[in-house]
């Protein structure tokens, strides 16, 4: 036990370190190679600007270190946590570089570029590190002992994403649970032995530690090589209260980590998050940064500045885009169509008539080769343009640039009863784009688990919404724009 925690210092120590080199090597080209876009004073002073420079990275790390270190983790927390250290960096040169330099001296150019010069850098050396971090996780170093307590969906849900990918350091040595076993449950690794079992073996690692004096059998050998691990996971029922503080009293004495996982209600997948209810901790199943105000705020004014520059780029273009579409197909310029928006309510949603006038436009999903598209309709699909009106919607408040997409009322009412979660999906306003449409899930839904996906996808980014993530879905959507995707049409 500790040998994985003190493999992360060493992880930690090293990446900071890397941090500092590539921070004061970067200040070096800025420096020599800069030419008149670099302030005088970087010339003049170029001790005094490297120290605060590199005491900026020190309050920095100090903050925000790296965190690719941890299991289960996402780039875009990656992403975010790496914007932060840089921006506090990057910050703190600037402010004491103006408040012993008040001369404008190009200040602002520099620090701007040096910024995301920075934060490029050192984005791309986290992605270099994770995958050296990965592959020696592969060889086996820098791994955690893990063993898993009962017998439940949940845990098993868990056991397989610890297991998913071996890089990610996890070896589970295998779980303590009571028998019959539920067939139902797919089976997690090797089976140790019962609950009573366990709580003896606790307590008979205790008790050699607690009185080391006496002679050590090979049973009490076995039960510490046994519980040699650096984290125990537990999902029991609350009427084995007595069991599970057993366990977390064991850890607390032997420096393992204890996490207990909530329980899986029947079919439902139940994801508890703590927060503060007048002084006390609660549990809810869903949590949304959107519920913040300032969050509100924050992303209600980045739809109206983007979307306001995209109608008034796209304002020339209608009148062109709305002669072909009269050209090809009798009818109006825009489909106007009742789609489902935030908390329920219906709205019109706003797009380029991309099909023939049909009857069956508010049930029937468009498919490959549908009939009712005409050429340049078909054209507009593929390349996203016939979505450029929504735009209007989003200034109208409608809308999001980034959301769940909205859905013909149609769709859902037949879902909402289909998939238990799906009215989740519209605690935020509906996106122009979003998650689920840029991880392949766009367009028409042949199956019901294409759906289901979708719906997850939608609440994942409901729960784990941020700036950083809004803009890196807006990139991506983009750059499909010219790549081809199979289920634009």
């Amino acid at each position: 036990m500790g040998k994985s925690v003190s493999g992360n210092v060493t992880i930690r120590v090293a990446i900071i370190i890397a941090d500092f080199v590539l921070m004061n090597l970067l200040l070096f080209i800025f420096t020599a190679f800069g030419g008149k876009m670099v302030p005088q004073f970087f010339h003049d002073a170029t001790r005094i600007t490297v120290l605060l420079a590199n005491i900026g990275m020190v309050v920095a790390q100090y903050f925000f270190c790296t965190i690719i270190h941890r299991r289960l983790l996402s780039f875009s927390e990656v992403a975010k946590n790496t914007f932060c250290l840089s921006a506090v960096q990057v910050g703190f040169l600037f402010f004491t570089l103006k408040a012993i330099d008040l001369s404008d001296g190009g200040f602002y150019l520099t620090m701007i570029l040096f910024f995301c010069t920075e934060y490029a850098v050192l984005l791309i050396s986290r992605v270099i590190e994770k995958q050296l971090l990965k592959s020696l996780r592969r060889k086996g170093r820098n791994s955690r002992a893990v063993i898993l307590v009962g017998y439940d969906p949940a845990l098993s849900e868990f056991y397989e994403a610890l297991t998913s990918d071996i890089a990610l350091g996890y070896r589970v040595r295998g779980f303590f649970a009571d028998p019959p076993f539920d067939g139902n449950v797919k089976p997690m690794s090797k089976y140790l032995g019962t609950l009573s079992q366990l709580r003896e073996m606790m307590h008979e690692v205790t008790e050699a530690k607690d009185h080391p004096d006496k002679p050590v059998t090979q049973q009490v050998k076995d039960a510490t090589e046994m519980l040699d691990v650096d984290e125990i996971f537990c999902c029991l029922s609350h009427s084995l209260s007595d069991t599970v503080v057993d366990i977390m009293n064991y850890c607390d004495r032997h420096m393992v980590h204890f996490f207990y996982i909530p329980r899986q209600f029947g079919l439902y997948r139940l994801h508890l998050k703590a927060i503060n209810f007048k002084g006390r901790e609660v549990f809810t199943n869903h949590r949304e940064p959107l519920e913040n105000p300032l969050n509100r705020g924050l992303k209600r004014a980045f739809d109206i500045v983007f979307s306001l520059v995209a109608c008034i780029c796209l304002l020339p273009f209608i009148p062109i885009i709305g002669l072909i579409i009269k050209l090809q197909s009798p009818g109006p310029i825009f489909f106007c169509q009742d789609r489902t928006g935030l908390n329920g309510r219906t709205f019109k949603c706003i797009k380029f008539r991309s099909m023939h006038v049909n009857k069956d436009a508010d049930r029937v999903q468009a498919t490959e080769h549908d009939a009712r598209k005409f050429p340049f309709g078909d054209f507009m699909r593929r390349t996203n343009i016939d979505e450029l009106p929504q735009f209007f919607n989003v200034l109208k408040g409608d809308m999001s640039v980034v959301g769940p997409r909205p859905h013909m009322l149609y769709h859902t009412e037949v879902y909402s009863k289909l998939i238990d979660k799906y009215m989740v999906r519209h605690f935020c306003r509906p996106g122009i784009t979003g998650l689920s449409q840029v991880r392949g899930f766009r367009g028409e839904t042949k199956e019901l688990w294409q759906m289901e996906e979708r719906v997850r996808l939608d609440i994942y980014y409901l729960e784990n919404w941020s700036v950083l993530q809004d803009i890196i879905i807006i990139i991506e959507t983009f750059l499909l724009i010219f790549k081809h995707d199979e289920n634009a049409y």
